[in-house]
């Protein structure tokens, strides 16, 4: 299946929205058309993608996640077997909305929603 009938086939389906993966990112312009042209909105993993058009993002705080990260491997470092270390998620998460992004889907944006963004681009 390609990218584009996918798109085709969650449009048909009447799939309401959906959520793309960070890891996706080297696609992003690709899947911004095809999101354009469904008319799907979509959530996405980071707010590097909003800052780029996409619509919203909800996800751990990347700062916070690296640094994390940078004390587990200090840890690693100093001797810690990586299977004795606590599982951890994130305490912090970020939400951004594209205003300009919704508008052009013609989406109305709950204010109690935008209340809540970490981020808003106008």
């Amino acid at each position: 299946m390609t990218w584009k009938s996918a798109f085709v086939r969650m449009k048909r389906d009447r799939i309401d929205a959906i959520s793309v993966d960070a890891g996706l990112y080297q696609y992003r312009k690709l899947i911004f058309e095809l999101v354009e042209r469904s008319r799907l909105p979509a959530v996405y993993g980071n707010n590097t993608w909003v800052s780029e058009g996409g619509l919203v993002s909800y996800s751990g705080d990347w700062r916070d996640i690296v640094r994390r990260a940078g004390s587990y491997a200090g840890r690693i470092l100093k001797g810690a077997r990586p299977a004795d270390l606590p599982v951890e998620q994130p305490a912090r998460f970020s939400l951004a909305i594209n205003l300009k992004t919704a508008k052009a889907q013609g989406l109305t944006i709950p204010q109690s929603l935008l209340l809540r963004a970490d981020q808003m681009i106008q």
